[in-house]
């Protein structure tokens, strides 16, 4: 029984640390500090972001942690992005009323410089935001609506 109890609480351990290992991590430096950034926060980040009212200029977020930028004069510019978060890969986040606002870095694909910006969700308007402007619609999983089952 003993054996039972420990074979199996060994595979939940296994399954959980598997689970926490597939969120990527990486390193960046910015001026003499380093930081830590993620592109999985538990919330649907992925996407394209538009100004409200405009098709341009957008910031377009892609799975791997590349994107695009696209300036007010519509030039654009290939990006690699993340949020940041802990060495462990916990996204670092100020809660606001019905708000969580997160830091936001991102770099030229051709060059090491590294800047950052807010990105903010807000829960009750089902929005992100990338600097205040730039916002896509989201829905949450959380909120999935179940099946009626009588």
């Amino acid at each position: 029984m003993k054996f039972l109890k420990l074979l199996l609480f060994s595979s939940f351990f296994l399954t959980v640390f598997q689970t926490y290992s597939q969120i990527k991590v990486d390193q960046i430096t910015y001026k003499v500090h380093d930081h830590y950034i993620t592109t999985t926060i538990g919330y649907p980040v992925v996407g394209t972001f538009f100004s409200e009212g405009k098709k341009e200029p957008i910031v377009q977020l892609n799975e791997d942690g590349s994107g695009v930028f696209q300036f007010e004069d519509l030039t654009k510019e290939n990006i690699v992005w993340g949020i940041e978060c802990t060495e462990e890969g916990v996204p670092t986040f100020k809660e606001g009323f019905n708000s969580a606002t997160y830091t936001f870095w991102y770099r030229d694909k051709n060059k090491e410089d590294w800047n950052y910006t807010q990105f903010s969700i807000h829960f009750n308007k089902k929005k992100m935001f990338i600097m205040g402007e730039r916002m896509k619609d989201y829905e949450d999983y959380n909120d999935m609506k179940k099946p009626y089952s009588k």
